[in-house]
């Protein structure tokens, strides 16, 4: 678990990044920021694209920017996910699958729910999710 006050940091700079979100198509900005295991914080925005299926979430923007500055060992310790909307909000299910990659048993997800933000653990977030892959050749 992180602290109160790293948790509304968090919630703080996804609220900035969402600002910076290119949503012509949707109108729904998303923010998001990643805490890193070594204490390092990466924002995103969501960046909508014409052909729908390349657009990128939030969420998998921030753990990319992570992830290319910080390499394949980087994790997430926390991430943080604001929307405009008083509705709840969970990052998406290829959101959930990313961030899972990049994860502790320890990661914490911070997103809005019915009553204001809601703090969950990786597991709760997406319990039986795909962990391993063993080739067969």
């Amino acid at each position: 678990m992180i602290s109160q006050d790293l948790q509304d940091k968090l919630i703080s700079l996804a609220k900035l990044a969402q600002e910076k979100a290119y949503v012509p198509y949707s109108n729904f900005p998303v923010g998001a920021a990643v805490l890193s295991d070594d204490g390092d914080i990466f924002t995103g925005c969501n960046i909508e694209n014409v052909s729908y299926g390349l657009v990128n979430c939030g969420e998998r923007t921030a753990v990319f920017k992570m992830m290319s500055e910080k390499g394949p060992k980087a994790k997430i310790k926390a991430l943080a996910v604001s929307t405009q909307t008083d509705m709840p909000c969970t990052p998406c299910g290829a959101c959930r699958q990313v961030i899972q990659e990049f994860s502790t048993p320890e990661t914490v997800i911070i997103y809005k729910g019915p009553h204001g933000y809601t703090t969950v653990s990786m597991a709760e977030l997406l319990p039986g999710a795909f962990t391993e892959f063993t080739p067969t050749h």
